[in-house]
């Protein structure tokens, strides 16, 4: 099956070649030009990459990444900007995108970055929806709702979250998670993982403290045990 990706562009020249060099490269394509039509198709639509313009007519990249993540879609996003700076490069970030590339670019490079991102984790494999007691995750739609309520995750947080629902009972290494999640390969520890699973369990959790979704195996890793009370 071959990968969604939604272009969010407004500038139709670069919107076309972009959209044309993507398709050549295998992956399915929908467009949108503006931020208010970017959200829409974003929570009616599944796509595995987002590719988002930051300088959009009506409402900025910075906001439509912004409400796609309080709508608690997952789904990677990849920030496009003409202004290298890197305020806007963090205020991204920060909002919930997953990475960036500077205007002007190579081709390459962009392809590259879209493969790193989409390769994180299996691109729709198994079970469409997992339900934990009162938490739903949708795989399909990139959302997770805990008692009917969106909850906000980021791309990576999602990410990480899929990796463990798809593997329950499993003790996985964090180097594991490391490589499979992030890209890294990781010769010495590092608190990355630590503190994800961390803001996941803050946000999940009954009670944070005392997991009872995903739990710390001590000296290697961490083990999704689903909810008990389900």
């Amino acid at each position: 099956m071959f990968e969604s990706i939604l272009l969010v562009e407004d500038e139709a020249a670069l919107r076309a070649t972009l959209g044309d060099r993507l398709r050549g490269e295998g992956y399915v394509v929908d467009t949108a030009v503006d931020g208010f039509e970017a959200v829409d198709k974003a929570a009616n639509l599944p796509f595995d990459l987002i590719i988002l313009d930051l300088m959009l007519p009506s409402r900025s990249g910075f906001d439509v990444c912004r409400d796609i993540r309080q709508a608690g879609m997952a789904t990677p996003i990849l920030i496009l900007t003409a202004r290298d700076q890197t305020t806007d490069k963090v205020v991204g970030l920060k909002l919930g995108a997953d990475d960036y590339v500077t205007k002007p670019f190579e081709a390459a490079e962009l392809i590259a970055r879209i493969e790193v991102l989409l390769r994180r984790v299996p691109i729709r494999t198994g079970q469409a929806i997992h339900e934990f007691g009162s938490i739903i995750v949708d795989v399909k739609q990139s959302k997770v709702t805990r008692a009917g309520k969106p909850v906000y995750v980021t791309g990576r947080e999602f990410q990480l979250l899929r990796y463990f629902i798809e593997r329950p009972g499993t003790t996985i290494p964090r180097k594991e998670l490391l490589q499979a999640v992030w890209g890294y390969v990781a010769d010495s520890l590092t608190r990355t993982v630590d503190a994800h699973v961390a803001s996941l369990r803050q946000k999940l959790e009954e009670n944070p403290k005392r997991p009872e979704l995903i739990v710390t195996v001590s000296g290697t890793g961490y083990k999704f045990v689903g909810d008990k009370r389900s």
